[in-house]
This record gives structure tokens, sequence and C-alpha cells, in this order.
């Protein structure tokens, strides 16, 4: 017993081992080439390059802002400002040590981190788990926003998944053996399990290899699975503290889908159209779930639907 015993901790301790060298691989593969911005204590790691109006990229549940690339440098071609969060716990930003930073957390933070970047006013391009960020923000600072641009996002409990919580997502968030599992098992599992669970997201499209590599080794890093699986946790309510209030928003919107996107996006957009009537909704026959990695066209054509809007709005305005 007192062997089994022995051998189970050195075990687990090589594992732990193992973790902290692959994550420490990681950083040195993939180094944060952002600049940083703290808020509320949180320190967040932001793309940001150009001038003009501020556009802001927010990524889904997968992996960092980089994400948006193409249509990031798109934007500051065009003369914008383009700013490229990694989400609170994702990539090389910190996350609230305490409890789950929900959809209302991130954007509070999201908007603190803005005002001490002078960027005002802007458009917020939200992709995936960030379409309730995105409209969260929207309803909580309506007069501090320019438009909004939805690309495959959810917005809904209904037809969500992970609407009642899973059981990967509740073990990883537990105090201690959630702990242990990140920091023993989650590495090696990962690297196991991430070529099909990448395929089942980009599905029916292929999965771009080096996309592939970097989630191998940033999305199994201790700290960003466990803010992923807080996400998912935390998504269905804060859709429905929400979902009633969508029509209040003002502000231009475009909302964009794929219709061969394997998850519920297409029915959350075609909902929320109805909810925001003045909306804009493209569907995209061809196109997936992973629109900004794979079609960053039409995420650049959105941005570009949506300015249009604006600036109608502008001159009927006067």
């Amino acid at each position: 017993m007192l062997f089994a015993f022995g051998t189970a901790v050195v075990i687990l301790f090589l594992l732990y081992i193992f973790s902290v060298f692959t994550v420490w691989c990681a950083k040195r593969l993939y180094p944060p080439a952002g600049s940083f911005v703290e808020a509320e204590g949180v320190r967040l790691h932001v793309h940001d390059a150009g001038n003009g109006q501020p556009i802001v990229f927010l990524h889904g549940g997968v992996l960092w802002g980089e994400d948006f690339k193409e249509a990031s440098a798109w934007a500051v071609r065009q003369g914008y400002r383009a700013l490229a969060f990694d989400r609170p716990g994702y990539g090389y930003s910190g996350r609230f040590r305490k409890g789950i930073t929900t959809p209302k957390d991130q954007a509070r933070l999201l908007h603190g981190a803005l005002h001490q970047l002078g960027a005002e006013r802007p458009i917020l391009v939200a992709h995936s788990w960030s379409g309730v960020l995105a409209l969260t923000y929207a309803l909580d600072y309506p007069d501090e926003l320019s438009g909004l641009v939805i690309i495959g996002g959810g917005m809904y409990r209904k037809h969500y998944p992970a609407a009642e919580g899973d059981l990967l997502s509740k073990l990883v968030t537990m105090p201690i053996l959630g702990s242990l599992f990140l920091y023993t098992l989650l590495v090696p599992m990962g690297r196991l399990l991430s070529s099909g669970m990448m395929r089942a997201t980009f599905a029916p499209e292929p999965v771009p290899p080096e996309y592939g590599r970097a989630v191998r080794a940033l999305w199994f890093r201790p700290g960003q699975f466990r803010a992923n699986r807080e996400d998912v946790l935390a998504f269905a309510q804060a859709c429905d503290d929400i979902s009633e209030r969508y029509g209040e928003i003002t502000v231009p919107v475009v909302i964009a889908a794929g219709e061969a996107d394997p998850f519920p996006t297409l029915v959350h957009s075609t909902w929320l159209h109805r909810e925001i009537p003045h909306s804009k909704l493209i569907m995209h026959p061809d196109a997936g779930h992973m629109i900004p990695q794979l079609h960053p066209g039409i995420v650049m054509d959105s941005i570009q639907m949506l300015i249009s809007l604006e600036q109608e709005g502008a001159i009927e305005a006067h």
C-alpha cells in the first residue's frame, strides 16, 4: 500500500514537472507580442496598432487575440486603430483570482482597459463565445460604442451544448481536484485529444496546421484551460441575464454566420436579428464556425458594412 502510494506521488510529481516544462516551452514558442494594460488589478495583453477610429477584436473560447491577425492588419491598412485583446485568462492576459470572471466582468475589464488606452467609442468585433460579451458591453455602455459586428456568435441559452454545465468543466473548476487535474493530467490528455477537438471545431473545414500547433501549445496550459471551462459554465446564465434586453441595443449591428457551422450560431444569429430589427444579417453558405481563421474576408466585409451603416446614420442625423 505504501509502495503504491509512493509510486502514485512520484507519477503525479513527474506529470506536474512535465506540465510546467510544457508551459515554459509554449511561452518560448509563442511569446507575447503586444503590450499590456491593467484594469482592476488584472493585466490584459493587447495587440494595439494603427490610428483612427478604434476597432476592438474579441476572440472566442479557444486561443487568443491573434485569431484576428489578418482582419486586424486590414483594419490598420484602412486607417483604423486595431486592438486585438487576449480575453481574461487567455493568451497572456490575467484573470480574477477568485470566482468566475463572467461576461459582465469581462465587459467591465474591457471598458476600463479601453478607457486607459484612450480608445473611445469603438466598434466591437466579436467571435463565438464573445457574442454574449459584446452584447453585454453594448447594454452596459450604450453611449460609449459605435457599433457591433458579431461573427458566428453565441447569444442564447437554448441549444447551447453545455447549457446545464458539463462534467469536464465542473471537474476543472473544483477547488482541489480541479487543480490536481489541470497540473498533472491535462497536458498529456490534451495532446491526445486536441486533434479531434479541433477537427470538430473547424468542421466541415480543415484545421490550419499552424493553428493546430498553437492550440496544442497554448490552449492546454492550466490557466487558459480553466478560463475556458469557467467561460463555458458562465455562458448560459449570462445569456439569461441579458437576452430579453437585446432589443434595447440601438447602435448599428452586423451579424454574420456560416451556414455550415456545426454549432447553433446560425439559429442564434437569426434570433438576434429578429430582436434587433435594424441589424443586418448575412449568411455565408460555405463557411463553418472558425470564420476569423479561415475566412478573414468575411470579417473585413462585415466591418465595412458596419462602417457604412454608421456613416449612413450620421448623414441621416444631420
